[in-house]
């Protein structure tokens, strides 16, 4: 990950593409609340109903980055990555139906403090004071975000855990399709990744309610969140540092809680307003090296 090979526009193009995915992404929890299958399921159709429509954009890719390109070291790489993410949203979608809301969210990006332990070990990049600084902030904000509705107790252990093994997997996921990103373009990339994630999937999906009745949360699923949501995420993280994808995984926590006030009820407070302001002050001292860089 880093911005410095990147041509101009695309590195001008990649932060809003991940925030905008990262806030696609957001709805996620709230339709497989919806989904009237199994989490497991729910995770299946995601990726199976999001096959077609990535395969038709990939195919539109350039011919030296497209499907073609893979190569054997490329369908590994995004084998790795979509066992990873099935990974990553079967433990994820058995932890939101098994805590709340808002810590389904908070846990499963973890990735954020993942992210740029990764730059520092494996890339030996080094963060800057003021970088130090922004995710210290950022951790604060989020603590005062959802400090009210997160609940760590013993009623929630088993879907918190869940949830923060999901970080884990969708931080290896990120790595895996960041490397394959380095051959291909973006939506060949996560075509592969998504088959592989769907093949994955298939055993499981099948040990519990599988068809829907309502196909409306499932294929908002696969378009919202599948298609447009980690279309632009895989397309943002080659242009982008670990720390700043770190930090742009926090717009979903950040929605959710609006989500949660909007639709539960859960109207956030002068300290969950200061934890929003405080996210956005993460991003923007995140987000000045990375200018600067360009």
């Amino acid at each position: 990950m880093g911005s410095n090979s990147t041509p101009a526009a695309a590195g001008r193009l990649a932060f809003p593409a991940m925030v905008t995915g990262s806030a696609c992404l957001a709805f996620g929890p709230w339709l497989v609340r919806l989904a009237d299958v199994a989490p497991l399921a729910s995770a299946f159709w995601r990726q199976a109903l999001a096959v077609p429509f990535l395969l038709l954009f990939a195919m539109r890719a350039p011919g030296g980055r497209g499907l073609a390109a893979a190569g054997r070291g490329g369908l590994a790489l995004a084998a790795l990555a979509g066992v990873a993410f099935a990974a990553d949203l079967s433990v994820w979608h058995l932890g939101i139906v098994r805590t709340t809301l808002a810590n389904a969210t908070l846990l499963a990006n973890a990735a954020t403090f993942l992210l740029p332990l990764y730059g520092l070990i494996a890339l030996r990049q080094r963060l800057s004071r003021p970088q130090w600084w922004a995710l210290a902030t950022a951790a604060a904000g989020m603590a005062l975000l959802l400090g009210r509705s997160a609940e760590v107790s013993a009623t929630h252990l088993a879907g918190d855990l869940l949830c923060l093994a999901a970080a884990v997997f969708y931080t290896v996921y990120l790595i895996a399709i960041e490397k394959l990103r380095g051959t291909l373009d973006a939506m060949p990339a996560l075509a592969l990744a998504t088959l592989a994630s769907a093949l994955a999937l298939a055993p499981l999906a099948a040990t519990g309610r599988f068809w829907p009745t309502d196909w409306t949360p499932i294929l908002a699923l696969a378009i919202g969140s599948q298609v447009i949501g980690q279309g632009l995420i895989v397309y943002a993280v080659r242009h982008l540092s670990p720390l700043v994808v770190g930090l742009t995984l926090l717009v979903q926590p950040a929605i959710s809680a609006f989500i949660g006030a909007v639709r539960f009820g859960e109207v956030p407070g002068p300290a969950e307003l200061l934890g929003a302001g405080l996210v956005v002050a993460a991003l923007v001292v995140a987000r000045l090296p990375e200018r600067r860089a360009a």
